[in-house]
């Protein structure tokens, strides 16, 4: 290699003798134009155009890595919510220690999708999605350790419940903080949008193009109802859940709680009629079917469409849930 490199330098300077050519005056002109161009880069990045640009990306790549850790998060959450298969002949025995297994599976799944969450919002404190997301599996947490609890036909009078509790306050609290933050977001909607009509003229033809899409108004106003829906439903769904094991625990503020969840629900969309079926099957009722007590079968999705229910609290029931054999 380094009879090669010798060569290469000697056929140089032969071609230079051949040709005449000053070569010192050419990297001249290269120091030149490098010294040129690099003023004239450093003037433009210091120019008060370039800040906002420079803004721009930052808060795009701030966002993005956010989302990457959210989108994580949600990978542990879907985990989280692996359907356990039993045999036909698998005895009560082997059901139990299934189940067992399954509550420690699911429970670290539910913790590494909290501290992903967690980890997003270290870097983005105002991404709303990552509150509703912990919110989210806070309320899992809580259910999955509420209904577990039964499955085992603790003795609910000695129970110690108070980390549940702790964790649908804490459920409660980040989605009421997310949508909080959410509704704020939108009053400077308008603004952002505006800012990001000035700049995408700026990168018209870029690879950073793609990242303004344009969105009508007709669009957004619809995306901000779905989206307002499916927040009060939420809501409405940690409070629902949490009346009924309050409810269990004689906790005399249950109808309270009832009570403002079937409030996110009608915020969210929901008719007379889905009111009427959701109190027809909270646990307090005597008519109900005990509640969400049903044959041990493990995570499973429920049948939502013979519960009588319009789509929109399709949500409220199509999700997974620890389902027990417990019956009173």
């Amino acid at each position: 290699m380094r009879y090669i490199d010798e060569w290469i330098v000697e056929f140089a300077k032969l071609f230079k003798d051949h040709v005449a050519l000053d070569t010192d005056s050419y990297f001249g002109l290269n120091d030149l134009g490098i010294k040129v161009y690099s003023e004239a880069i450093e003037e433009t990045v210091t120019s008060e155009e370039a800040q906002g640009l420079f803004n721009t990306a930052a808060e795009n790549f701030q966002e993005m890595a956010a989302l990457a850790l959210f989108n994580w998060g949600n990978v542990h959450m879907s985990r989280a919510r692996k359907k356990i298969e039993f045999k036909d002949d698998a005895s009560r025995e082997a059901m139990l220690e299934g189940i067992n297994v399954a509550f420690e599976w699911t429970k670290k799944e539910y913790l590494e999708a909290g501290e992903r969450y967690a980890e997003a919002l270290r870097i983005k404190p105002d991404f709303y999605e990552g509150l509703l997301a912990l919110g989210q599996q806070q309320f899992e947490r809580a259910r999955l350790t509420w209904y577990y609890a039964l499955s085992c036909k603790v003795d609910l009078s000695n129970w110690s419940y108070a980390e549940v509790i702790e964790l649908y306050n804490s459920a409660e609290g980040n989605v009421d903080k997310g949508m909080d933050m959410w509704e704020a977001a939108q009053s400077q909607r308008i603004t952002h949008l505006t800012d990001r009509t000035k700049i995408k003229p700026v990168l018209q033809g870029t690879i950073l193009d793609d990242l303004f899409k344009d969105t009508s108004a007709e669009d957004a106003a619809v995306r901000i109802k779905d989206l307002r829906s499916q927040m009060n439903l939420l809501r409405g769904t940690i409070l629902y859940e949490r009346s009924m094991m309050e409810y269990r625990l004689g906790i005399p503020v249950w109808q309270e709680c009832l009570e403002v969840a079937l409030e996110k629900f009608q915020l969210a969309g929901a008719s007379a009629t889905d009111i009427g079926v959701m109190m027809k099957n909270h646990i307090s009722n005597d008519s109900s079917m005990d509640g969400m007590f049903y044959e041990l079968v493990g995570y499973e999705l429920l049948d939502v469409k013979s519960n009588g229910l319009s789509d929109v609290l399709l949500n409220f029931f199509s999700v997974w849930v620890f389902r027990i054999g417990v019956q009173d």
